[in-house]
């Protein structure tokens, strides 16, 4: 130790490579005349199987089970055109089947497979069976902008300007200032609140079964009206009970409402 400790002065006062200078020669001294070399590597080592790893610890059999039900639950969204009974009015891709009032016709596209409403009043009315519903259940999904309105027509007929004169008006309201919400219809039967939320996709049925109308949003009975016996049609708007065709509503510039899924099951 003490001739280390001698040295090591030597070599850092002679140059600021002393201390380097000290280590180099002290490794000279400590490495072995006959130094033994580590054996060469294959280049391709043979190296055992790993073995097959669980993601983030959960069993396989765990997750295809995920698997499934996630992609049971996309078959389901993706296939509501086919329920039992029920024939699609809509391909979510062409305006086929439907056609629009003439007046402010830019109001409706078509996005992400649905009917978009964004503009200044019109209506589009389907027109894909010459022959009139009467008794049916009618779903439709619908996604509402906030403070938008819109509306679901039934027993209508086509119509080139203005709001529909014939037939009965399904409200499509969350938060837009008329106080008769989603569910009601028009100035018949009107709600002051709704189980519909702004942002979010929900299912608007409408059931006609003679006399009677049953609306359900989010499969929730919100409304049965029971058309009274002797009840006549209105002098403008007629809301009166009888057959026709279906229609959607563009309301306003400020409304954005987005229609998909039109699906009718016919009930006579």
């Amino acid at each position: 130790m003490k001739s280390i400790l001698e040295r090591l002065k030597k070599y850092c006062s002679r140059s600021e490579r002393g201390f380097l200078g000290f280590g180099e020669a002290l490794a000279k001294e400590q490495v072995p005349s006959n130094p033994v070399t580590e054996p060469k590597r294959s280049q391709n080592p043979k190296r055992p199987p790993l073995p097959p790893a669980k993601p983030n610890g959960y069993s396989i059999s765990e997750n295809a089970l995920a698997a499934a039900a996630a992609l049971l639950l996309l078959a389901r969204a993706a296939s509501a055109q086919t329920e039992e009974g029920f024939t699609s009015l809509f391909d979510g891709k062409t305006f086929d089947g439907w056609q629009t009032a003439t007046e402010h016709t830019n109001t409706w596209t078509i996005a992400d497979g649905a009917l978009v409403a964004h503009g200044d009043r019109c209506h589009i009315f389907y027109v894909g069976d010459p022959k009139p519903f009467k008794n049916f259940e009618l779903k439709v999904d619908v996604l509402t902008g906030p403070h938008s309105n819109g509306g679901i027509y039934f027993h209508t007929h086509y119509q080139d300007v203005g709001w529909p004169t014939n037939g009965f008006e399904c409200q499509v309201n969350v938060t837009h200032s008329d106080w008769k919400k989603t569910g009601s219809l028009y100035d018949v039967a009107n709600l002051g609140n709704t189980p519909a939320q702004d942002g979010e996709w929900y299912t608007q049925d409408i059931t006609v079964q003679g006399n009677k109308v049953t609306v359900k949003i989010k499969d929730i009975i919100v409304l049965e009206y029971t058309e009274p016996d002797g009840a006549q049609p209105g002098k403008v708007f007629t809301r009166k009970l009888a057959d026709g065709t279906f229609a959607l509503q563009g309301h306003d510039p400020k409304s954005v409402v987005h229609y998909k899924n039109i699906r009718v099951k016919r009930l006579d």
